[in-house]
């Protein structure tokens, strides 16, 4: 069943917001400041791709100093638009029935969106 809902999340939408959240990242990396916000930016990108039967943890090494930093100067240069846009697409997906897994995903990725320090994906 996950892999059918994988395949379906890729059709309707997920392989879009995967391929703008990659480029999105390599925009990050061009510079040596933005090269910790691109490698989060690629791990989303790389979770959207297959979110079904992946989880969102919180790392090992807990919620330091450094991820609360990084995750506040994340939410200034752009994570609360993104945030926004999942939790908008999660409630569209909750209109109906069928789209309520899809929308569950949305606010998974909406959560890991708005704070990607100190989370990991498995």
């Amino acid at each position: 069943m996950k892999t059918l809902g994988n395949i379906i999340w890729l059709v309707f939408g997920g392989l879009p917001v995967a391929i703008e959240y990659f480029i999105a990242s390599i925009g990050l990396m061009v510079t040596i400041i933005g090269i910790p916000f691109g490698i989060q930016t690629m791990k989303i990108g790389l979770f959207i791709l297959w979110p079904f039967g992946s989880k969102i943890v919180d790392s090992n090494n807990g919620f330091g100093c450094l991820n609360l930093v990084m995750n506040i100067i994340w939410i200034f240069i752009g994570g609360f638009w993104i945030f926004l846009t999942h939790i908008l697409l999660g409630l569209l997906f909750c209109i109906t029935i069928i789209g309520i897994p899809f929308g569950y995903q949305q606010f998974k990725l909406a959560r890991l969106a708005f704070t990607p320090f100190g989370k990991e994906i498995r």
